[in-house]
């Protein structure tokens, strides 16, 4: 039977020593488990996952403190906590590791002419710098490679060896993929090795599953000459492939897998068919319907558990009755964001945060602050910077710093440099001049050391940019001076960058160089360089001493390295994009880098509705807290930023991700336990904001206004009177503030309810089991068939959150919602649904409620379209839902015929009543 007829199968596991223990016997059943996850009601940002449920402690084994507990030592603050159902079929657990299924070689797949192959499979990234294998018969040990099927930067990548090496290894890529917010999709391609015109062909699918509708994903690509695949005895792998413990340029693919399918010939024979949605749980090995044997390999795991929290215990506060016979422990767990929004810690500016990692001898930010005497390092055993003149953070215009020194009308610094053993080396630091001395002035000096050149020296004037190499005696002996107008121009009155470093030209003769860039990337790189006989040396220190000609110079982020450039260019990119706090920036790449910089601490995944287009661009990182720093991206592209449910992470779905989405829960309100009490819409003001202001972080504002409409700006009857809004987001240019503002304010005066719960019983409608255990936040639900006092069409909204309370016979989910209305945009190629409301329109003459003739008199912008191509179209007046089935007139106003009482509304209408496209789109921010 199952659940309702029997009790509903929630396990709850607590991670005891670092294995997943399941402790659901523990779990008091008089206290259903409670689970709250998202937004609230119409919250601005989601809340901390919050799990709520009773454990019994009678034995005292989960009081952390109890020396006689089995878990003593092993629980306390922040013990991860996982709840999890049954779903409704099995799969293939990829946690990111070399985790696979695998069969071995056999005659049946040495596939040699045509190949069809097939993958159902769910990534938690599908583009944005993750490359993965999913399957294939590909190993690179001696030279096995016959074929891969590779997803990677939001594309499907096919290829195969002719001869079984890389240099034989033919690759062709699809277009961008349709990817899905459940992160499930299935790919297909075909290898058409003779197309019968002298070449070959290969062909790129999609669909929701393996079970399709299969929909060819771009046009076939056809390359001239018949080709052929490797015969090789490589395993066929699905998951991590290549047979490798650790992956060459590919990540590990995180996920799940579902079904695969390999044939020989284009819709051909069956050779492997592994279909993990019906096997044992716990199996690590199965025979397919193809005879083959597949083995689970690393941490794979095949699985039926579809979780619905993962968050952590930050407290165990006993409890007991009077008797003293019952005791439990009420357990309030939160998800990552209630510890990640702890810490008051800010992270550090990105040159501080970067430079480091280039592994640097020597390093000093100069961020230090106005009182110090010296300026520190965090490399280990780096003596701090003798500093002297420098008024400490003074200027905090270098957007990817923290405030830096300037230069008084006297000042100097020296440092010293640990000696390497590596012949070569780098020296670089940021700055801004502002005037170019008139006479040749020392920029900085580097001492040198295992050379003929013992100090390298920068100069600069109006004259020119010279480098000089200097014996021991400090007299020169190589040098140049460029003097190029627009080099010159670049040096001064821009934040840069300047580098310093040698490069070995060959033949015994070094190279030094010094290299500048403007921090904002709009002028080139510049070089001034000079040759001389001998050898590198090393960098062993470097010295400022400067007068009344700098003043005012703001100079920091000095470090040194043991790296040679090639010829004129560095080899040291750490700088590059930090420089500048990453200014213009995606939003996708912010997110992720600072995933990638706090992977200890935080696991972020990204959900991308539209692969083939950048989010939104931000201005520079500053200084600030993780949480705020991840908030600022989602806030700046108008995504969702919340917690998973199936482990310790976070989630972004980008605003295009809520574009035109599919149903992905349909509710009729009449059949029993779909829409339970309470459905209570809400027609208040809490969201309405119909004056909308946009500033951008240390730019211009932009703003939007509703000036007509029933929600206007304009007072009633006209309008419900001003509503505003004035919000500051890191945004890359001025320009994006007005589009920002426009489609703010579209979201704020859209006219319709808000259903801020949506029940549904469980209990009483298991068959949408399977579709709520798929929904995730900002996925769209519709309820068809609405009670009679309101609105007859169905009602389209967002689930922004959820709570979800977990009882032995009863299963109760509240989704808060929020209108699904204003997200339906134009799209090319949408079909009906790219039909843009009318600016204005009214009825020129009364009807009655049996009239099919109207008058469509328009009041602003176009007139209605006569193009029968774009009939029929639905439009509605005062509620009632119309078909124009036919319509003509070159002015206003516009006959029309309708079909009256699509949605069941029958009523008269007096002449002015308004008149609107009933399912209108919008241009999209």
């Amino acid at each position: 039977m199952g659940f309702p007829d029997e009790p509903l199968d929630v396990r709850t596991e607590l991670q005891i020593g670092g294995v997943w223990t399941d402790v659901s016997t523990d779990v008091y059943t008089r206290s259903p488990i409670t689970i709250e996850r998202g937004r609230r009601d119409e919250g601005t940002r989601t809340d901390p996952t919050r799990v709520s449920l009773q454990l019994n402690n009678k034995l005292g084994k989960y009081s952390p403190r109890n020396p006689m507990s089995p878990y003593y030592g092993l629980i306390g603050r922040n013990t991860p906590l996982r709840v999890s159902l049954p779903g409704p079929a099995t799969y293939l657990s990829l946690p990111g590791g070399p985790d696979r299924i695998s069969t071995p070689d056999t005659a049946a797949l040495d596939i040699t002419g045509d190949l069809d192959v097939r993958v159902d499979i769910t990534l938690d990234e599908w583009g944005h710098g993750t490359t993965h294998n999913v399957i294939g018969k590909y190993i690179r040990d001696g030279d096995r490679r016959s074929w891969r099927l590779v997803v990677g930067f939001g594309r499907i990548y096919f290829g195969w060896s002719t001869d079984g090496t890389l240099p034989g290894f033919l690759q062709q890529i699809s277009d961008y993929l349709p990817t899905r917010p459940s992160g499930r999709l299935a790919l297909r391609v075909t290898l058409d090795v003779d197309n019968g015109a002298g070449g070959h062909t290969v062909t790129f699918y999609t669909a929701p599953t393996l079970a399709g509708p299969w929909t060819q994903h771009g046009e076939p690509f056809t390359a001239a000459g018949t080709t052929s695949i490797h015969s090789g005895t490589a395993p066929l792998d699905i998951g991590h492939v290549d047979g490798n413990p650790v992956p060459i340029v590919f990540s590990y693919p995180v996920g799940r897998l579902h079904a695969a399918e390999v044939r020989s010939g284009i819709d051909g024979t069956v050779v492997a068919a592994p279909d993990l949605t019906d096997q044992t749980v716990g199996a690590t090995s199965f025979v397919d319907s193809a005879g083959r044997t597949w083995t689970v390999y690393g941490d794979a795991e095949i699985s039926d558990r579809e979780y619905r929290a993962h968050a952590e215990v930050s407290s165990w506060p006993p409890r007991w009755d009077v008797s003293g016979q019952d005791r439990w422990v009420p357990i309030e767990a939160a998800g990552v964001q209630r510890r990640l929004g702890q810490g008051k810690k800010a992270l550090q500016s990105t040159l501080r945060r970067r430079i480091p990692s280039g592994a640097p001898l020597a390093y000093w930010p100069m961020e230090d602050g106005r009182d110090a005497d010296r300026a520190y390092s965090p490399v280990e055993g780096v003596r701090p910077l003798t500093i002297s003149g420098l008024d400490l953070a003074a200027d905090d215009t270098i957007a990817g710093s923290s405030a830096l020194p300037t230069l008084g009308a006297s000042a100097s610094l020296s440092g010293i440099i640990p000696r390497s053993v590596a012949s070569g080396w780098h020296v670089e630091f940021v700055y801004y001049l502002p005037e170019m001395p008139a006479s040749q002035t020392e920029i900085v000096r580097v001492r040198v050391a295992g050379s003929a050149m013992a100090t390298a020296v920068v100069y600069a004037s109006t004259a020119g940019i010279r480098v000089e190499a200097r014996d021991a005696d400090d007299v020169p002996f190589a040098w140049f001076t460029y003097t190029n107008p627009d080099a010159i121009t670049d040096f001064w009155g821009k934040r840069n960058r300047l580098a310093v470093f040698t490069s070995d030209s060959g033949g015994g003769i070094t190279r030094l160089v010094a290299n500048w860039r403007d921090l904002s990337n709009l002028g080139g790189r510049w070089t001034s360089a000079t040759v001389f006989t001998g050898t590198m040396g090393a960098a062993v220190g470097v010295t400022g001493s400067w007068g009344a000609a700098t003043e005012g110079t703001t100079v920091g982020h000095l470090a040194a390295f043991d790296v040679a450039g090639v010829a004129d260019d560095p080899s040291i990119t750490v700088y590059d994009g930090a420089d500048d706090g990453f200014d213009g920036e995606q939003v996708h790449d912010r997110l992720g880098r600072l995933a990638d910089e706090e992977a200890g601490t935080l696991s972020l995944v990204r959900t991308i509705g539209d692969l083939s287009r950048p989010s939104s661009a931000m201005g520079p990182q500053r200084p600030g807290l993780l949480m705020t720093l991840l908030e600022d991206g989602a806030d700046a592209d108008g995504g969702i930023l919340y917690e998973r449910a199936d482990r310790l992470a976070l989630q972004y779905r980008d605003r295009a991700s809520l574009y035109n989405q599919p149903v992905r829960l349909a509710l009729d309100y009449t059949e029993p336990g779909e829409v339970a009490p309470p459905l209570e819409p809400v027609e208040d003001d809490q969201s309405l904001r119909n004056d909308v202001s946009i500033e951008r972080v240390g730019g211009s504002t932009g703003r939007a206004v509703r000036e007509t409409g029933p929600l206007s700006v304009q007072p009633p009857p006209d309008g419900v009177g001003p509503y505003d809004q004035s919000l500051t987001l890191n945004l890359y240019s001025d320009a994006q503030t007005d589009q920002v503002a426009a489609w703010r304010m579209h979201l704020g005066t859209w006219d319709a309810a808000r259903y801020p719960t949506v029940h549904v019983m469980l209990h009483r409608a298991p068959h949408l089991i399977p579709d709520v255990l798929a929904m995730t936040i900002g996925d769209r639900l519709t309820m068809a068939n609405p009670p009679a006092d309101v609105p007859p069409e169905t009602i389209d909204q967002h689930a922004l959150g959820y709570t979800e309370v977990l009882d032995l016979y009863t299963w109760d989910v509240f989704f808060n919602c929020a209108p699904a209305g204003p997200w339906q945009v134009v799209e090319v190629e949408a079909g009906e649904r790219s039909r843009i409301d009318t600016a204005g329109s009214e009825l020129a003459a009364s009807i009655d409620e049996n009239d099919t003739s109207l008058s469509l008199a328009t009041t602003a912008g176009r007139l209605w379209t006569t193009d029968s191509g774009d009939l029929p179209l639905d439009i509605v007046v005062g509620g009632e839902r119309m078909t124009i089935t036919a319509l003509s007139g070159s002015t206003s106003p516009q006959p029309a015929t309708v079909t009256r009482s699509v949605n069941g509304v029958v009523k008269p209408h007096a002449a002015g009543s308004p008149v609107a496209l009933a399912d209108p789109v919008y241009i999209p921010l």
